[in-house]
């Protein structure tokens, strides 16, 4: 399995727009976040969780074969989903529909937001083309690949995903003990930290730190970070050793 972290930023991205803060300005790489985002590429087969604003750079940047199996989305909110109009080359190239996997109020949005591509007389028209498939918090397959989905809360119930030993959990302020059990013996856990302060609806970096603790995986990495969580480097200096910050473009084999 190979992960590529597309976005590790917020539903702002970073730098902010008009933002002079040190994060915001900073000549490192590693602190511009597009729009959080995930590539796994696992059994032959490229799978994408969330597809935000930024999904067409990323694909351009980042997904050299140009090969998309299907879309795993967390939740509804934009910066999650609003890149899903650019599904339309992987239609041309694979000469199919791309299968969206997400619950049923997920589907419902995609169904709201790109009208156009639900519209019969659109339909040989230059618009993308989706297979939706309906999941819930029960385990389901894309092709032979497991995925177990995570119950979590936001600032509405939402989904994380386990495939393997690999576990992606984004926009997360609460996880229930029995979701917790689904998240044990992890090899990698990718979880989110918006910031140093408090947060009504996502874990700040302490909590975030709390919940790695507690489900003791061998290696865990930060995303969904906003400016306020501070520069790459200084994170780097100060979390132990099996916790990093990700960066877009980081790769994990």
């Amino acid at each position: 399995m190979k992960i590529t972290f597309l976005g590790t930023g917020p539903s702002l991205g970073t730098p902010i727009i008009s933002c002079k803060c040190d994060v915001c300005t900073s000549s490192d790489p590693r602190d511009k976040r597009l729009r959080s985002s995930v590539m796994i590429e696992t059994q032959g087969k490229t799978l994408i969780i969330d597809a935000g604003p930024d999904f067409r750079y990323q694909m351009l940047k980042y997904n050299p074969q140009s090969r998309l199996d299907a879309v795993l989305l967390t939740h509804a909110h934009r910066d999650h989903i609003a890149g899903l109009d650019d599904v339309r080359p992987f239609n041309f190239i694979q000469n199919k529909p791309t299968r969206i996997f997400a619950e049923k109020n997920v589907l419902e949005a995609v169904k709201k937001q790109f009208f156009y591509s639900f519209d019969e007389e659109n339909h040989n028209k230059g618009v993308p083309k989706f297979d939706l498939r309906q999941i819930n918090d029960t385990p389901f397959y894309i092709d032979d690949i497991k995925i177990i989905p995570i119950r979590v809360y936001h600032s509405m119930p939402m989904l994380g995903f386990r495939i393997g030993n690999f576990a992606y959990i984004t926009d997360a302020k609460k996880i229930e003990e029995k979701e917790l059990e689904k998240l044990k013996g992890l090899n990698v856990l990718v979880i989110n930290a918006l910031r140093r302060k408090k947060h009504p609806t996502h874990f700040n970096l302490s909590e975030a730190l709390s919940m790695i603790e507690k489900l003791q995986p061998k290696k865990a990495f930060l995303t969904h970070m906003a400016h306020r969580i501070g520069k790459h480097s200084d994170l780097l200096k100060e979390l132990p050793k099996n916790i990093k910050p990700a960066y877009d473009g980081m790769t994990i084999s």
